[in-house]
């Protein structure tokens, strides 16, 4: 099955989404809005590590477990197609297990729909 998911590419469109609305806990921060002339068909979505989590093996880490997330996301729970969003991990989402990440990220998901 073909993935839903758009990463956002244009510098304007992460400005853009960092002036917008925001959720954050304990794990990540995710900024959301609507976005002029983006696909309403696909879920964009743009995953953010800073360097200063770890190597490039870890922000990887970050970044699949997070996009397995998002996929399972998809699935079970309703998640606004209209917005876009911008998902940047904190340093605490490196040692913590992947189902307690994968639950607080799906309550964040819900409230935002």
């Amino acid at each position: 099955m073909k993935s839903k998911i758009l990463a956002l590419s244009k510098n304007e469109e992460f400005k853009n989404l960092l002036q917008q609305k925001k959720i954050s806990n304990k794990y990540v921060t995710i900024f959301y809005g609507k976005l002029v002339n983006k696909s309403k068909s696909k879920l964009n979505i743009s995953f953010v590590t800073k360097k200063k989590i770890g190597n490039a093996v870890k922000r990887n880490k970050i970044k699949r477990r997070l996009r397995n997330i998002v996929n399972e996301a998809i699935k079970t729970i309703t998640i606004e197609l209209d917005y876009s969003y911008l998902v940047i991990a904190k340093p605490t989402m490196l040692n913590n297990d992947y189902t307690i990440i994968k639950e607080t990220l799906f309550k964040d998901l819900e409230r935002i729909s």
